[in-house]
């Protein structure tokens, strides 16, 4: 049974675990307001509220609830857009209206949630902040100009709030309702009982499991109806899954950790500092506050973008039964297009790599049809260790030019021992071409493939020896 807060109520359902939030909120509770759209989490028109004790302290993120299975609410505030409302509009509901930024009003309602998961967020009140925490929403009506006008108007409300306690500023503004309040000390009673405790339930490792669930963002739009009513095994907020350290000069992250908390940890920002800047250019916030590194892994796209960022890397991973424990290679973990070194009944437990040390020079690039909220066309990153102006150590690793995640062997070997230069980069080009296959799809043609692969090689250099390559000399570059 999972017990949850649903807006202002406690609420116990035996329902699937595997059944999504959106079905739930809809359907068992005829809450209508939460939209059914996409059912990919593409569109956010059913965007709604989680809010979570982390570290004894209430946090809340938005996701999309059509991605969401049941069994992951278990000790959560759920919020659906019923559950902002005051006596009349709330300042979210208001600036909305003010700005004229809704027309059918289909979308509405998962803007609005977007925004007021902003008001409850602690992250600066900026104006770049509030227009990215509407980035995984979708509306065909308006051309977003009267929305970002009236989430910016809303901002202006939150720069009062300089540091103080988010639950505390939007209850004591009337920004939304004041049994947020309560929430935290309801959530406490609530997850005193383990079974109902975030990472508690459905411990990963029983042998008969027919189906592994962790963030479910592709999961749940490939197997919808086989999840629903599945034996799941929910990894998500398993807590042994979690976390971001280093121990020694190993980087350890776990399985389960969220592209949100890697953005968000101070280590990898130091050892990564454009790490958010890469994050962007991967799916939505919504996607972000739910998606996990595994994940990302085992659904073995030819583009999955942490994929080959962790490719070059060299991440190995640490791959679990329940019992025993064994490790691979994350370079050797892909056997042909979407075959694993994984039996089934084996979870990823975390992953780790080799701490990039001062002299380490690293860099990601996606391009795809859309800048925002799409899959990569073709995606690389590079790493290069230089030693006495020569390059001692390089790892070039490329998307959506095969059939596997590739790491580019005979080109990265070519780079070791080479002294920088622009001559070099255009060989290095000529090596990565022979190295790679792609063929032509709904992405882009095989020949626009090894164009792009081609350019973000030049990138690559460009943006990490910026004093030693000529971009003008790049440039011309026929290769």
């Amino acid at each position: 049974m999972n017990k949850f807060i649903l807006n202002d109520n406690e609420v116990s359902s035996e329902a699937p675990q595997g059944l999504v939030l959106l079905d739930f909120i809809r359907y068992h509770k005829n809450l209508k307001g939460t939209k059914i759209g996409c059912r990919e989490g593409d569109c956010g028109a059913c965007t709604v509220l989680v809010g979570e004790l982390k570290e004894g302290k209430l946090r809340y993120q938005s996701v999309t609830s059509c991605l969401v299975p049941l069994g992951s609410a278990a000790g959560k505030h759920i919020v659906t857009v019923e559950g902002i409302n005051t006596e009349g509009l709330n300042p979210v509901q208001s600036v909305m209206h003010e700005e004229g930024a809704t027309q059918c009003g289909f979308c509405t309602p998962g803007f609005v949630m977007s925004m007021a998961g902003y008001c409850l967020s602690e992250k600066p009140a900026t104006d770049k902040n509030a227009i990215a925490s509407i980035d995984g929403n979708i509306c065909r009506c308006t051309g977003y100009k009267s929305i970002e006008r009236a989430v910016i108007k809303l901002n202006e409300i939150l720069k009062a709030k300089d540091g103080s306690d988010p639950v505390s500023f939007v209850t004591d503004k009337k920004i939304l309702p004041a049994y947020f309040t309560d929430i935290e000390s309801r959530l406490k009673i609530l997850t005193d009982n383990p079974s109902n405790s975030p990472g508690e339930k459905n411990k990963p490792g029983t042998k008969n499991v027919k189906q592994f669930v962790g963030g479910g963002t592709d999961l749940y739009v490939q197997k919808h109806d086989d999840l629903v009513h599945s034996e799941i095994d929910l990894l998500s907020d398993a807590g042994f899954l979690k976390g971001i350290k280093r121990e020694g000069d190993r980087f350890i992250i776990g399985a389960s950790t969220t592209v949100t908390e890697l953005c968000e940890s101070a280590l990898v920002k130091e050892y990564f500092p454009n790490f958010e800047k890469y994050a962007r250019l991967v799916s939505s916030t919504q996607i972000r506050n739910m998606a996990t590194l595994a994940g990302n892994f085992v659904n073995a796209s030819p583009i999955g973008d942490f994929t080959i960022f962790f490719l070059a890397l060299d991440a190995t991973l640490v791959l679990s039964d329940g019992d025993t424990t064994r490790e691979v290679p994350l370079r050797k973990f892909y056997k042909g297009y979407k075959v694993l070194d994984k039996r089934s009944e084996e979870f990823v437990q975390r992953l780790y790599f080799d701490c990039l040390d001062k002299i380490a020079k690293f860099n990601f690039e996606k391009v795809s049809k859309r800048t925002h909220l799409d899959i990569a066309s073709v995606n690389s990153a590079m790493k290069v260790v230089m030693h006495e102006n020569k390059i001692s150590e390089a790892s070039v690793c490329a998307g959506g030019v095969g059939p596997i995640p590739l790491y580019l062997e005979k080109t990265s070997q070519f780079l070791e021992g080479k002294s920088l230069s622009e001559e070099l980069v255009g060989d290095a080009i000529e090596k990565a071409q022979v190295e790679i296959s792609p063929i032509s799809d709904a992405r882009g043609s095989a020949d626009y493939k090894r164009l792009l692969l081609s350019q973000m090689i030049k990138s690559h250099f460009l943006k990490l020896f910026p004093e030693k390559i000529s971009e003008e000399a790049i440039l011309k570059l026929k290769k």
